[in-house]
This record gives structure tokens, C-alpha cells and sequence, in this order.
């Protein structure tokens, strides 16, 4: 029996911790992507500024979101946004994407990489945070 509630402590344990760092992931990509508001919107009434807004990107192809004028190099590029194109993209935009408008030098560190991630693909296209 003890090992049992041991059992069902550590569980708990390990979960409990899992969504605080998860929380603490989304709230440090909250913060980081500050850096990408004057161009980016993201959320419920997001729109487009001087970048695309940035609803639903996980799943979205490159150079798709309504009413935003694209390079020909973004409309081109056949991207599908995913975690790991993203996480490339954003240490290089220009590298990634020769020819793109976006004039950002690009974010290095890993750990705001992900945290930023974290952040931007939980939104749905409609600006809301998936369940």
C-alpha cells in the first residue's frame, strides 16, 4: 500500500511540475514576443501591422495570412509552419527565406526560442488558445 500512494505521489509530483513549467514557458514567450509586437499581432482581434498577424501559425502555410502583402519570397516558399521550421527561422529570417521583408536580426538563445514557440502556437487561427 505505501508503494502505491508513493507511486501516486510521484505521479502528481511530476504532473503538477510539468504544467508550472509549461505555464512559465508560455508567460517567458509572452514576454519575448514584446520584441515582435511593433510588426506582429497575435490573439482575439489580432491584425496584420507591418508583419502578418500571427494566429494559427502552427499548421499555416508561409505567405497565407488574408489580406497581408507577402514577398514573392514568403508566397513562394512552400513553408508549412511548424516547431521546427519556426525555431530555424526565427535565428535567421533572412537566411531562411532570401528575399523576405522581415527586417529582424533574429533570436539566438534556445531556451527564448522555445519559450517563444511555447507562446505563438498556442493560438488557433481565430485568435483563441487551444484546449
Amino acid at each position: 500500500m505505501k508503494k502505491l500512494t508513493f507511486g501516486a505521489l510521484m505521479i502528481l509530483t511530476v504532473t503538477a511540475t510539468a504544467s508550472a513549467a509549461m505555464a512559465q514557458d508560455v508567460a517567458a514567450g509572452k514576454s519575448s514576443f514584446n520584441k515582435c509586437l511593433a510588426c506582429h499581432a497575435i490573439g482575439e482581434g489580432a491584425k496584420n501591422k507591418v508583419g502578418p498577424e500571427l494566429n494559427g501559425i502552427d499548421g499555416r502555410k508561409s505567405g497565407t495570412a488574408p489580406d497581408y502583402n507577402y514577398s514573392d519570397a514568403n508566397k513562394n516558399s512552400g513553408i508549412t509552419w511548424n516547431e521546427a521550421l519556426f525555431k530555424e527561422y526565427i535565428k535567421d529570417p533572412k537566411a531562411k527565406i532570401p528575399g523576405t521583408k522581415m527586417a529582424f536580426a533574429g533570436i539566438k538563445n534556445e531556451t527564448e526560442i522555445n519559450n517563444l514557440w511555447t507562446f505563438v502556437s498556442q493560438f488557433d487561427k481565430d485568435g483563441k488558445i487551444k484546449q
